[in-house]
C-alpha cells in the first residue's frame, strides 16, 4: 500500500493544489447557482413533487414515495419557506458530496495532476447537477447521499474504522428512507466489508447493523400503511410498478391466462384495455416510453382504482386510493410474470436493457413539464403569490443542453467495460496493492448491480443514472491514468 504522510484533512486543507481546488469550487458553485436561478427563478415541479409536499403539509408517516425526502422538506421548512434556498441547499450538498468523492479518489488512488484537473472541472461545471437539484424531489438529496456512500466504501477498503462503520450504517439507512434504489446498497457494502482488512466481528456488525435499521424502517412503514389502506404494505407504489412492468408484454400474448384469485375484476379491465382500446390507439408502448400504464388515464391501473375506490375524494394525497388496490396489482403482476417469463424478458427486460445505455431524459427534457403553472400545494408550501411561475430560459432549453448526456452515458459504460477488461490483464494490476485492485472491482460490481436493479425495477430514466454516471466517469479517468503506459 502507498505511504500517505498526511491525514486526509491535511491533504485537503494544507495541500496547495487542493486548497486552490476548494477556493475555485466555492466560487464556481456560487456563480453557477446565481446564474442558474436568474434563468430559472422557481424550482422545477412534477407529480412526485406535489406528493412530497402534500405529505409534508399533512405530516404523514407514509406516502406514495419513501418518506425521507418529505422529512427533509419539513425540517428545512422550519428554517426557510424559500424554494430558492431549498434548491441552493440541495445543490451545495450534491457538489460537496462530489468534492468528497473527488478528494477521496485522489487521496487513495493517486491519479496524476492533469487527470485530477479533468476530473475536478468536469464534476464542478456539470450542468446536469444544477438541473437535478432544481427539482423539488428526492433526486438531488439522493445523489448527494449516494456519492458519500461510495466514497465511504473506498475508505472501508483502505482504512476501515469503527467510527467510519457507524457513519456508514447511518448513511445507508438514511439513503434507504429517501429512495428505495438504495435497496442494493447493503449488498455492495457487505461485499466491501468481506474484503476489508478488519476482523470478523467488525465485518459482521457492518453487514447486520444497516439491515436491522432498514428492517425497522420497513416495519414502521408497513404499520403506518395499514392505518391508512387497511393492508400492511411496505411500498404503496410497489404493486403499481410490478403490474406496469408486466403489462408491456400483454399486446404480444396469444391468449391471456386465468388471473390469480382475487384479481378477476382487474383482469377484466386489462383484457378490455388490450382488446378494445389499444388496437385503436396506434403504436404499442415500450419501456422506452416510460411508465405508460401508470400514467395513462384509460389504462387498467387507474380505471380499476376508480371503480374500486369510487368517486369520493382521497384526503390522503393518493395513499388510500392507490394503497387499497396495490396488493391486487402486486399479486396480479408477479403472477403474470411467472406465467410468461419469456414474454416478460422479451418485451420488458430486453428493451429496458437497451434503454439503460441510452436512457430517456424524461422529466429532464422540459422545465416544469412544459408548463408555467404549479399546484396549489406548492403555492401554499413555498408562499408563492400565485400558481404562475416563470423562467428566462425556455421550457425546452434544457433538452437542447442535455440532449447528448444519455448517449455519453452509454459510451462511458462501454469504455469503462473495455478499460476494466484491459486492467484485469495488465501488468499494472499485478503491481497494484490489494485495496487498489478491490476499488476497481467495487466499481465494476456497483455499476453492474445498479444496472440490474434498475432494469428489473422500472423503465429506465436518465435522472436515476446520474450517480452511476459520475462514478463511471471518475474511474474511467483513473484507469486511463493508470494504464497510460500500456495504452500508448
Amino acid at each position: 500500500m502507498p505511504y500517505f504522510p498526511q491525514t486526509f484533512r491535511q491533504y485537503v486543507l494544507k495541500n496547495p493544489f487542493n486548497r486552490r481546488y476548494l477556493k475555485i469550487a466555492a466560487l464556481a458553485i456560487v456563480v453557477q447557482l446565481v446564474i442558474f436561478k436568474l434563468l430559472y427563478p422557481y424550482g422545477d415541479f412534477f407529480s412526485d413533487s406535489y406528493s412530497y409536499i402534500y405529505a409534508a403539509i399533512m405530516k404523514q408517516e407514509v406516502s406514495l414515495w419513501p418518506i425521507g425526502y418529505t422529512l427533509f422538506l419539513r425540517a428545512f421548512h422550519v428554517i426557510s419557506h424559500s424554494d430558492t434556498a431549498l434548491v441552493a441547499l440541495q445543490y451545495v450538498l450534491a457538489q460537496s458530496a462530489a468534492l468528497y468523492l473527488f478528494f477521496t479518489v485522489s487521496y487513495w488512488l493517486q491519479p496524476g495532476e492533469q487527470t485530477r484537473k479533468v476530473m475536478f472541472y468536469v464534476l464542478l461545471l456539470n450542468p446536469l447537477i444544477l438541473y437535478l437539484c432544481n427539482y423539488i424531489s428526492s433526486d438531488g438529496l439522493f445523489l448527494a447521499l449516494s456519492l458519500c456512500w461510495f466514497a465511504q466504501l473506498l475508505w472501508l477498503l483502505y482504512r476501515p474504522s469503527w467510527s467510519l462503520l457507524l457513519a456508514h450504517t447511518i448513511l445507508i439507512s438514511i439513503a434507504f428512507t429517501v429512495r428505495y434504489n438504495a435497496m442494493y446498497y447493503p449488498l455492495i457494502t457487505a461485499l466491501v466489508l468481506l474484503r476489508c482488512s478488519q476482523k470478523i466481528p467488525f465485518k459482521l456488525l457492518g453487514i447486520v447493523a444497516p439491515l436491522l435499521l432498514i428492517a425497522g424502517f420497513i416495519r414502521f412503514t408497513e404499520q403506518a400503511a395499514r392505518k391508512v389502506t387497511g393492508t400492511a404494505q411496505f411500498s404503496v407504489f410497489g404493486g403499481w410498478q410490478v403490474t406496469n412492468n408486466a403489462l408491456y408484454m400483454f399486446p404480444f400474448l396469444k391468449e391471456y391466462p386465468d388471473p390469480p384469485a382475487g384479481c378477476e375484476a382487474f383482469h377484466r379491465e386489462v383484457v378490455h384495455f388490450f382488446r378494445d382500446i389499444v388496437p385503436r390507439g396506434g403504436g404499442i408502448p415500450s419501456p422506452i416510453d416510460g411508465a405508460v400504464y401508470l400514467k395513462h388515464p384509460n389504462a387498467p391501473l387507474k380505471k380499476y382504482m376508480e371503480i374500486t375506490y369510487g368517486p369520493k375524494d382521497d384526503t390522503t394525497g393518493g395513499i388510500q386510493s392507490w394503497g387499497m388496490v396495490s396488493p391486487v396489482y402486486a399479486k396480479y403482476g408477479s403472477y403474470m410474470v411467472r406465467q410468461h417469463p419469456f414474454y416478460f424478458g422479451r418485451y420488458f427486460l430486453l428493451p429496458n436493457t437497451l434503454n439503460y445505455f441510452v436512457p430517456p431524459l424524461e422529466k429532464l427534457s422540459e422545465y416544469n413539464l412544459g408548463s408555467y403553472e404549479v399546484s396549489s400545494v406548492a403555492v401554499h408550501w413555498f408562499h408563492y403569490r400565485s400558481k404562475q411561475v416563470s423562467s428566462v430560459a425556455s421550457v425546452s432549453a434544457q433538452r437542447a443542453l442535455l440532449f447528448f448526456f444519455p448517449f455519453i452515458f452509454g459510451l462511458m459504460n462501454l469504455l469503462l467495460l473495455g478499460l476494466i477488461f484491459k486492467w484485469f490483464v495488465s501488468a499494472a494490476r499485478k503491481t497494484a496493492d490489494r485495496p487498489y485492485r478491490n476499488s476497481q472491482l467495487l466499481v465494476f460490481v456497483t455499476l453492474l448491480v445498479n444496472a440490474g436493479f434498475g432494469i428489473l425495477a422500472s423503465p429506465i430514466v436518465f435522472r436515476y443514472q446520474v450517480f452511476p454516471m459520475i462514478v463511471c466517469f471518475l474511474f474511467i479517468a483513473v484507469l486511463i491514468d493508470k494504464l497510460k503506459p500500456e495504452l500508448q
